[in-house]
């Protein structure tokens, strides 16, 4: 039985692999021509369904092909080649696009499937290394994926092959965004749970505390109603109105613990000897990740930010843990 190989060997062995990988990526560059913008544009006017199918590990591409295209615009089912030649193939209808990854393109289950695909109608684009295969000569499309060897030291396992479908049905997906105009916005809201989403989707308006939550007292309230406001209300600040309701100052706890050390007696003080008059506000329309970045990223950052309207009202006041607590 033959030694393990030392570290040296091994290191060699992984970059010997990336280099393989990376000089088909450069090969795909080169491959992909106008039958790629045919493809985008096929993808982009399709008016049923976009399936993607394979079979063993080009399925699983598939499978990932279909998910990154329904994340960026472009809504795509992935259907089990072996699961459609059993009852799966009534999901496809005519005017539909199917994408078919096969490096060969000779796989049974994918070569039974072409007689039915085109007799229903569907369009067929080929994810093919092999420009001459069945899978091809039925393609409406053929997109060439040059493959000559595997990374796999025996050419068996799908490596190179499968890296550079992948990066092409990522070419695809990103190339029909430009098409259709996907910006950031449309991706966060087709993905509300994610931090991306969140950060693109989340207002002030949606986490600040506003309304009796919003901890407010007037300009000319004493210390001992700021501090019981400040506590009752539980935000670690309070905005100090105008009898308009316009935010004219701002006190924090930290205010109050400068005090303190600084030996006043804050009870005997009014509101407006303690109260920071030029605070930084955020309207209740911006997106929250731009509070967080307020008091976040400047050189001394900061807990609280009162929100205030138009007319520069107190209609809230936002904590970095509110923020926090929202993935942001």
């Amino acid at each position: 039985m033959a030694s393990a190989p030392g570290d040296a060997a091994v290191l060699r062995e992984l970059r010997r692999v990336v280099r393989l990988e990376a000089r088909v990526l450069s090969g795909l560059e080169r491959a992909v021509d106008r039958r790629y913008v045919s493809a985008v544009r096929l993808l982009a006017s399709c008016r049923g369904n976009v399936i993607l199918t394979g079979v063993g590990k080009s399925g699983l591409i598939a499978q990932k092909i279909a998910a990154t295209l329904s994340s960026t615009g472009t809504a795509a089912l992935y259907l089990d080649a072996t699961e459609a030649l059993h009852g799966g193939l009534g999901l496809v209808r005519k005017g539909d696009v199917l994408v078919a990854v096969g490096k060969s393109g000779e796989s049974d289950e994918l070569n039974a499937l072409l007689p039915r695909l085109r007799a229903i109608g569907a369009k067929i684009i080929a994810l093919t290394a092999n420009p001459s295969s069945t899978l091809a000569k039925a393609a409406a499309l053929v997109l060439v994926t040059p493959v000559e060897t595997e990374a796999c030291p025996h050419n068996l396992a799908p490596t190179c092959s499968t890296t550079a479908a992948l990066a092409a049905g990522d070419a695809l997906a990103v190339a029909l965004m430009a098409v259709r105009g996907f910006n950031r916005e449309h991706f966060a809201l087709n993905h509300p749970g994610g931090r991306l989403g969140r950060r693109l989707t989340l207002r002030v308006s949606d986490i600040m505390r506003g309304g009796e939550d919003n901890p407010v007292v007037s300009a000319g309230a004493s210390a001992q109603e700021m501090l019981m406001e400040m506590t009752r209300k539980r935000a670690g600040a309070v905005s100090v109105v105008d009898g308009r309701g316009r935010l004219i100052g701002l006190v924090t706890d930290y205010d109050v613990r400068r005090g303190l050390e600084k030996g006043l007696d804050i009870r005997r003080l009014s509101v407006s000897r303690i109260m920071n008059r030029r605070p930084t506000t955020i309207a209740p329309s911006a997106l929250a990740a731009r509070a967080a970045e307020i008091m976040e990223k400047r050189k001394n950052p900061f807990n609280v930010l009162p929100v205030t309207d138009s007319r520069g009202r107190s209609v809230g006041i936002i904590q970095i843990h509110d923020l926090r607590a929202r993935g942001l």
